[in-house]
């Protein structure tokens, strides 16, 4: 066992990285930070077929957007490198055949239909579909020939025939698993490339590895991790399986559910520090009342035992809830930023957005204030301060714009705002109060539909925040629009 932690986050680049892949590698990363060791990334990339450097580089963005910067892998170097399982083919081809000589493998000629007959005929009689072992013993001279022949084949493990494999789980405690429901299972495919088990086992052993961290979903695949570590003759890393993120309905996390990539979640505009504060929680938790953390927290308070065993739900309305109390804190130049592509997305602006644009834009965020959870709700939020025309509410306009005194006010108001300069709170507020007292009317009777007249909605920032961001001239405009279209 190596006495330095060092722990390995080893996505496969066949898609987008998922928030549950990125809570593993917050895992591991906050650990080896905790315990001051190496983070190592390494790129499993043998599913040729499926692996593209379109997701290498977005799995290599996201990790970097979250701030988890590996000490050894891709793009950092190291010692014990090459990174990429691509690149070590040699090095499987190398343990296979030690496992081949020491006689704890062996070759398998059976073809894909042969092997379907056999499960299909195991099924039948009630059995597990597992592998026969037909190959197990074959003679000698038997596998001699057909690899002369260049038969096709596959590398087998000879997995024990009884006995039981228990190992010590930091998270789950004490696991066993009968190893009679081991199949001889393929450790080198008959491309030459090898299995995800066998490769990383020989990668684990190689960059010396101490802990290995990672989801629930590898649990079954520890028992034949461990028997090849056994069959090699190497020492076995710690494990610690970390519970599966669910969605709200109890199924595991999927686009259904909504956002579910790292990606996503960076286009939609949540804050990083947001993003991982909300993933560190999802099967961890340092006490029952603290939820929000900086890094340096994490790390400073992070450990294994704390993770939990059970499935974690991710909460949507949670994390927006998170991302807005780190929004507060962000400087409205920041903020700017932020939603600036959403609207250019949009066509609310153009782009790129000069320094007329960005101040008014830089109103419409003050305006907007905390109403702004999440950056993509700039759109929703304030679009009518961008747009030449109201969509009104139809629910909102019928109730609140077709009274019998709204022609009358909003005639007077028009009439009083025209005069005014500045335009402002300190002369707007004054015009409005008195109107009302004027007109025996309720604030709301008044503030309402002047709200939905300029914006479209009940809801909106502050009726005199939004006058003075739309100015006097837009403002008297709608009021007539509305004036005539309802009265």
């Amino acid at each position: 066992m190596a006495d330095e932690v060092r722990v390995r986050f080893a996505p496969s680049p066949t898609g987008h990285l998922h928030v549950g892949g990125a809570r593993t590698a917050l895992f591991n990363w906050l650990f080896t930070r905790n315990q001051g060791g190496k983070f190592i990334l390494r790129i499993e990339d043998t599913d040729i077929e499926r692996s593209t450097d379109e997701s290498y580089n977005g799995i290599v963005d996201a990790l970097k957007w979250l701030g988890l910067e590996w000490d050894e892998g891709p793009l950092a170097g190291g010692e014990y490198g090459p990174y990429f399982q691509s690149e070590r083919r040699h090095l499987y081809k190398e343990y296979a055949e030690r496992l081949l000589s020491k006689g704890k493998a062996y070759y398998c000629f059976c073809t894909p239909d042969e092997l379907s007959e056999m499960r299909e005929e195991l099924k039948r009689q009630g059995k597990d579909p597992m592998y026969t072992r037909k190959c197990r013993d074959l003679a000698v001279d038997v596998v001699e020939s057909r690899l002369s022949d260049g038969t096709p084949h596959v590398i087998r493990f000879k997995a024990p025939l009884g006995g039981e494999t228990t190992f010590e789980d930091i998270v789950r405690g004490s696991v066993t698993f009968p190893n009679p429901q081991i199949d001889d299972f393929v450790i080198v495919k008959s491309n030459g490339y090898p299995t995800y088990n066998f490769a990383v086992v020989v990668d684990d052993f190689l960059m010396r590895i101490s802990h290995v961290i990672r989801g629930e979903d590898h649990l079954s695949n520890t028992p034949k991790q461990i028997m090849l570590y056994q069959a090699l003759g190497v020492d076995i890393p710690r494990f610690a399986h970390v519970p599966l993120i669910m969605g709200a309905d109890g199924t595991r996390l999927s686009k259904r559910h909504g956002a579910t990539s790292v990606g996503q979640f960076t286009e939609d505009g949540y804050l990083t520090e947001a993003l991982v504060n909300y993933l560190s929680l999802l099967g961890w938790a340092y006490d029952d009342r603290t939820e929000l953390f900086s890094m340096d927290d994490l790390i400073a308070k992070f450990s294994l035992e704390k993770v939990s065993s059970k499935a974690a739900v991710f909460d949507y309305d949670k994390l927006q809830w998170m991302n807005a109390e780190y929004m507060k804190h962000r400087p409205v130049e920041d903020k700017v930023d932020l939603v600036i592509p959403h609207l250019e997305k949009a066509g609310l602006v153009g782009s790129p957005v000069d320094d007329e644009v960005r101040a008014y834009i830089t109103r419409v965020v003050e305006a907007v204030g905390e109403r702004l959870k999440v950056a993509k709700q700039i759109t929703e939020l304030s679009g009518f301060f961008f747009e030449d025309t109201v969509d009104y509410e139809p629910e909102a306009a019928r109730k609140f714009l077709k009274r019998h005194y709204i022609g009358p006010a909003f005639k007077i108001l028009q009439e009083r705002l025209r005069d005014l300069d500045p335009f402002d709170q300190t002369t707007i507020e004054p015009v409005m109060k008195a109107l009302v007292s004027e007109m025996g009317l309720k604030t709301g009777d008044l503030f309402q539909p002047v709200r939905i007249a300029l914006t479209g909605s009940r809801h909106s920032p502050g009726i005199y925040d939004v006058m003075m961001v739309l100015g006097k001239d837009r403002v008297l405009a709608r009021l007539d629009k509305a004036r005539h279209t309802f009265v």
